[in-house]
């Protein structure tokens, strides 16, 4: 609702401010000086025992010195009351005696008919108090002093009974001058079809008046006496006064008491409200007998930040959690969310503070729970992940979960705190903990034990990286392979092996031969910057890159993405990064400023910079996605194809002791020829790999060396290498 110009200044200058603000705070008489509109006291928003809340009636607003509030009259009524923009207005308008203005003489004259509305409610109220105390209510009586009601407790919540009669209410309220046809539209009575006589809508029942936030009867709820009643509970229909969508039982009080402090409870029904206002627990409202519906959590954050759900501890107690909290998913923002406490099976608020006191409710709201551990809860009950397809059906219901938090940085902390949990699940090394590394990457020790450094004086101190142990691509390499003997490499591949005796020192390793000082040029490169084969490096920059590029392929490409290991520091971070923030973006530029926002620009600029990276077809055809689909199956596919064959290799190799036998020259043989029936490009992509029948692929790199192993393996017993002459070259 609009206000009229000069409404608030009329508003203001009716009302001083140490009016509005006398009635909460007592002014220090030393420090304030009245006759100037100068007022001090100790602040009503903290505690404090000087006067450093500060009133100047002159200019109409307040300060505090110590927790910074300020404001005017109406920000006071706000912050002390609880109470929205427009609810402030119209306290200070009925304290002031201005008129709230109608926005045109149709509202004026809907409000007047809610009005009067309204003080058939208040009758209805009053005519059903003076029920609880005659004969018929004896029954009601009973109950409600077994449930702890009684005296006090019954006037504060204004508990009535309207007794078993067809027009009980209905002849009382219109012998006091209430038109039929206001009884009837207010919700109290209702009249039948075939246009007989109007009838009461609550008869046999306990009846709970329902008020809305400024205190005006909207509404009735009534708990059947009779166990064979239709319904249990029976509230009034929708009316021009009440929409129980809209409408929470006590939301005034309760917004007065979370204003001052206390906790904002959900509960589910009346007793359970009345209960817990009982036990101290003043700020507690409940549904008015349906699911909480968005408008009714929109009220709760307007009364509180982070109310606490709490729900019976059975079946249907959980199942209203869980639909709350989906419900709450898409609307949840910053420091705006819930927390659910959930009971003891079988037990409601009622039962519990009934059995164990105040303390008892207290603890089981000490443990309440976050929305994200009944998101976890939801996805994980009751099901058996002992499968790759349920495990991926599992990663895709988190990720849809995630999704429809709209919020991106409440859906970033989603995703983290969820695949946290899942690699718990899982047993999966968490990504800020070093994983063991991959048999086939650099720096990673594992096949040196094998080679060795036998071949000292060739290689200068083990074989390549991929094969070598304990070190680095530059570290010296030490190790013993079937040669027997140790040496040292002054710049070769690290290897340690399980020899014996002392070796040559070696003259140098391979890259010692090709260049003897490298420039500053060749440092920046990618075959300086990184240890594993250039191919394997840029196959998966390309990966990465067509993930940047094509955020809605991490879907079904994620769990593949989680299990690759990447050969550089950067591409490791990228992926995990990837990883951890692909679902808080939908685009690829809201997921490259994620990713930057992480690890900053420097990794994706050096990513996105070979030519290579940048002709890919995934990032030429940026609107392909099925391009986009294919291309990265692909490349994944080619790259875990890659480093098989190496393992497979490696494993030959490792089984070696002393001499060569048949069962590895076989196994040799055969990696040799699925090698050699690979070399047909896959796709004309004859660059640097090739595919073998059996799905093993190897670079040329890997090939050369390969090559050169079997050359120096003495061959000359039976069954050695094919394609070799026994007892050929065997030089070692």
């Amino acid at each position: 609702m609009s206000l009229p110009p000069g409404f608030l200044d009329e508003l203001r200058t009716r009302l001083t401010l140490s009016d509005v603000v006398g009635r909460k705070v007592m002014w220090d008489t030393r420090k304030s000086n009245q006759a100037r509109g100068d007022y001090w006291s100790p602040c009503p928003f903290h505690q404090e025992k000087t006067a450093s809340f500060h009133v100047d009636d002159r200019k109409g607003f307040y300060y505090c010195f110590g927790c910074h509030a300020k404001g005017d009259a109406i920000n006071f009524v706000q912050e002390t009351e609880n109470a929205s923009f427009m609810e402030a207005v119209e306290i200070l308008a009925g304290e002031a005696g201005l008129p709230m203005p109608a926005r045109d003489p149709k509202a004026r004259e809907q409000a007047d008919r809610r009005t009067v509305l309204a003080e058939a409610m208040e009758a209805a109220v009053r005519h059903y108090r003076m029920q609880l105390s005659t004969q018929g209510a004896t029954r009601a009586r009973d109950y409600l002093t077994g449930r702890g009601l009684q005296g006090k407790a019954l006037e504060r919540f204004e508990i009535g009974f309207a007794p078993d009669q067809r027009q009980g209410l209905f002849q009382a309220l219109t012998e006091r001058g209430i038109a039929a046809e206001v009884v009837i539209e207010a919700g109290l009575c209702a009249k039948p079809d075939d246009g007989g006589a109007p009838y009461d809508r609550f008869r046999d029942r306990i009846i709970f008046p329902i008020r809305d936030a400024r205190g005006r009867c909207i509404g009735l709820g009534g708990r059947a006496m009779s166990p064979e009643a239709r319904a249990k509970y029976l509230n009034s229909p929708e009316t021009p006064l009440f929409d129980k969508g809209r409408s929470l039982y006590n939301h005034g009080p309760a917004r007065e008491a979370a204003g001052k402090g206390q906790p904002l409870i959900v509960a589910e029904g009346y007793m359970d409200v009345i209960a817990l206002v009982k036990a101290g627990f003043g700020a507690a409202v409940a549904p008015l007998g349906t699911a909480v519906t968005e408008e009714q959590l929109r009220l709760l954050w307007r009364i509180a930040p982070e109310p606490v759900v709490a729900l019976d501890g059975d079946t249907a107690g959980i199942r209203a959690a869980l639909r709350l909290m989906n419900l709450a998913l898409p609307l949840i923002e910053a420091g705006q969310s819930l927390r659910f406490c959930i009971m003891p099976e079988g037990k409601d608020p009622d039962d519990l503070i009934r059995d164990g006191g105040p303390e008892a409710m207290q603890a089981a709201l000490d443990k309440a729970e976050p929305m994200v551990d009944l998101l976890w809860r939801q996805e994980t009950d009751g099901k058996v992940l002992d499968s790759p397809e349920r495990r991926a059906a599992f990663d895709k219901s988190l990720r849809e979960a995630v999704r429809r938090i709209k919020d991106t940085t409440i859906r970033r902390h989603y995703a983290d705190e969820l695949d946290r949990r899942r690699r718990a699940l899982f047993n999966l090394p968490d990504r800020d903990s070093p994983a063991a590394p991959p048999p086939y990457a650099p720096d990673a020790g594992g096949y040196g034990d094998s080679y060795g450094d036998s071949y000292g004086d060739s290689y200068g101190g083990g074989y390549p990286d991929s094969y070598g142990g304990g070190g680095g691509p530059y570290d010296g390499g030490r190790g013993t392979g079937f040669g027997g003997g140790q040496g040292k490499g002054r710049s070769g591949f690290a290897g340690r092996g399980k020899g014996s005796g002392r070796g040559n020192r070696g003259r140098g390793g391979w890259l010692d031969r090709m260049a003897a000082a490298p420039t500053p040029g060749a440092k920046a490169s990618i075959l300086a910057a990184e240890a594993g084969s250039v191919t394997e490096h840029l196959r998966e920059a390309v990966i990465l890159a067509t993930f940047l590029h094509h955020p809605d392929l991490m879907d079904d490409f994620a769990h593949v993405l989680e299990e690759t290991a990447f050969t550089g520091p950067d591409h490791a971070r990228i992926a995990a990064t990837l990883l951890r923030v692909a679902d808080a973006a939908t685009d690829p530029t809201g997921l490259r400023r994620a990713v930057e926002a992480e690890i900053g620009a420097a990794p994706l600029e050096t990513l996105l910079a070979p030519r290579h990276v940048q002709l890919a077809p995934p990032m030429r055809r940026m609107h392909d996605g099925e391009l986009a689909r294919m291309c990265l199956a692909e490349e994944l596919a080619k790259l875990a194809a890659q480093r098989g064959a190496a393992r497979e290799i490696a494993e030959a190799v490792t089984e070696i002791d002393g001499l060569a036998d048949e069962g590895l020259t076989w196994r040799l043989g055969q990696a040799a020829e699925a090698q050699h029936r690979a070399i047909r490009p896959m796709d004309n992509d004859k660059a640097d790999f090739d595919i073998a029948p059996n799905g093993t692929r190897m670079d040329k790199e890997e090939r050369s060396a390969l090559d050169r192993l079997l050359d120096r393996i003495d061959f000359a017993k039976p069954g050695g290498r094919p394609g070799k002459t026994p007892g050929g070259d065997k030089s070692s």
